[in-house]
């Protein structure tokens, strides 16, 4: 999905486009970027530029990269401060882009590119926040609890390094043309004192991805099939952690699963 300015454009359904031009929504999600004066913002997809128009307004420096090829001139005419790079987010260098200095992120999340982009957000070295608007489906993922259906994978990745904060819903109804469900804005606040170092994150996502694929059967059996340990081993690391066998994967907090982590690491 893309957002847009008042003039009406064909969007692309490629590349997943549906343009809002809602000056108080937009609004709405530039005040929740709330870019500091040291800030740079990088936006991802500013397709016609509606939120592009709205964060220029906040910031002294905005970097945009635009995948349709066709929107990029207009971008580029309409705001000649703005640096428009014609790229696909998911190649481009991100921090290459934006420089050394502190940055935030924000834009729209096409749905089907929706967990490599908030991967690449969060990739080290990480910015000040992350304002996307995506799925509403994907909201309620990322801000899940524990022992809900929404609770997966995703929620105890992202929440392993960063806060997350479900801010309101976009109805369908905003989009032209509609979507076929409710989007909605979450923000993402990497923390500064992270749980996990750095090059640990990509072992404790692989284990919490195959954990998941268990997520209903007892830990002792998910973990026994998952690292092919003894029962006994299996016992003992949970005990040591105080998490019972009975649980189950889908049961356990963030806390715990990185708990469990590095007790299979030691």
């Amino acid at each position: 999905m893309s957002f847009a300015s008042d003039r009406p454009r064909k969007a692309k359904k490629r590349l997943g486009q549906h343009f809002l031009s809602d000056p108080r929504i937009l609004a709405r999600i530039a005040d929740a970027v709330a870019p500091a004066p040291d800030e740079t913002v990088l936006e991802i997809g500013p397709g016609p530029g509606g939120l592009t128009e709205a964060l220029a307004k906040r910031t002294k420096r905005l970097i945009c990269i635009e995948k349709d090829r066709d929107l990029v001139p207009a971008l580029r005419q309409r705001f000649p401060t703005v640096e428009v790079v014609e790229a696909d987010a998911l190649k481009a260098d991100w921090h290459k882009l934006v420089g050394t200095g502190p940055f935030v992120v924000a834009g729209n999340i096409p749905y089907n590119i929706t967990s490599p982009l908030v991967d690449l957000a969060l990739t080290p070295p990480r910015p000040r926040r992350v304002v996307y608007l995506v799925q509403k489906e994907v909201a309620e993922r990322l801000s899940a609890k524990p022992g809900g259906a929404e609770y997966g994978a995703l929620t105890v990745g992202v929440s392993a390094v960063a806060r997350v904060e479900h801010l309101f819903t976009v109805p369908a109804g905003a989009f032209h043309p509609r979507p076929a469900v409710d989007s909605a804005v979450v923000r993402l606040t990497p923390l500064t004192s992270p749980p996990l170092a750095d090059e640990q994150v990509p072992s404790f996502r692989r284990f919490v991805v195959g954990l998941f694929g268990f997520r209903r059967k007892q830990l002792i059996r998910g973990i026994r099939e998952l690292t092919g340990l003894s029962p006994k081993r299996v016992a003992a690391i949970l005990d040591h952690v105080g998490i019972t066998k009975e649980t189950r994967p889908q049961e356990l907090t963030s806390g715990q699963f990185l708990a469990l982590h590095a007790a299979l690491r030691m």
